[in-house]
């Protein structure tokens, strides 16, 4: 979606302000012992607190409230009564619909330590995203942003998960333009100004490549190696983007 007024401004910033509200409180939820299930009832929690509804069972009929993956789990994983270990990767990817209006942000948090590996590719992930924020700006090309990702990711000895990346977003969870995480040609379009979209680092320690897990919803590595993904819900402007999902 595009902002199109006030009413649009404010209803994007509630949402994202959820999100961010949950992802917090997700986060320090995080801890060896704790099952992905309980870590979703936390963010669940606070969800309805505040009236919003998860967005991936609204639009997808997802079993879950949130996607909580671990370690060669990229994306879309269910929570469940997996147990997280020490040095896990958990990734927490929280959509949620308010009013009419949706938010997605995503984050990769330690389960206690972690290999320096796992640390690198935490940093990495975080610093794609930030080199992106230097071209997601009205006037340029969709296309950018997935040639400052890749680039960063190469820099650090990771890969990015090319059948993965972000989208626009507003009233339903995936709208047009797709924002992929490398230089895709057909990625051609020019960012304009109020318009809503997610960028979304997601890559791998090992060769980028991905698969479906027997669920049917869990992408993960094909050669099983670990994964990181941080994201945000920003608007397009002239200047710097508007992180509507940031602490």
């Amino acid at each position: 979606m595009s902002i199109n007024g006030p009413e649009d401004l404010a209803g994007m910033r509630a949402a994202g302000a959820i999100v961010r509200q949950m992802l917090e409180a997700m986060k320090a939820a995080v801890r060896p012992g704790v099952t992905t299930a309980q870590l979703d009832e936390v963010g669940a929690h606070v969800m309805r607190e505040h009236g919003a509804q998860s967005a991936p069972q609204l639009v997808y009929k997802f079993p879950g409230v949130n996607c909580i993956s671990v370690n060669d789990e990229a994306v879309h994983g269910i929570p469940g009564e997996r147990t997280v270990q020490e040095g896990d990767l958990v990734k927490l990817d929280v959509t949620i619909e308010k009013d009419g209006f949706m938010a997605d942000a995503a984050e990769t948090v330690a389960a206690g330590e972690i290999s320096e590996e796992k640390q690198r590719l935490i940093a990495c992930a975080q610093s794609a995203f930030a080199k992106a924020m230097l071209v997601a700006r009205a006037g340029f090309r969709v296309c950018e942003i997935g040639r400052v990702v890749e680039r960063e990711v190469r820099r650090n000895g990771f890969s990015v998960i090319r059948d993965l990346g972000g989208h626009g977003i507003g009233h339903t969870i995936h709208e047009e333009p797709r924002i992929p995480n490398y230089p895709d040609p057909e990625a051609n379009q020019t960012l304009k100004e109020g318009l809503v979209i997610t960028v979304e680092p997601i890559i791998a320690a090992g060769s980028g490549r991905a698969t479906i897990a027997t669920d049917g919803r869990t992408v993960r590595t094909a050669d099983r190696r670990p994964s990181a993904h941080y994201e945000h819900t920003i608007i397009i402007t002239q200047g710097e983007p508007i992180l509507l999902t940031a602490a």
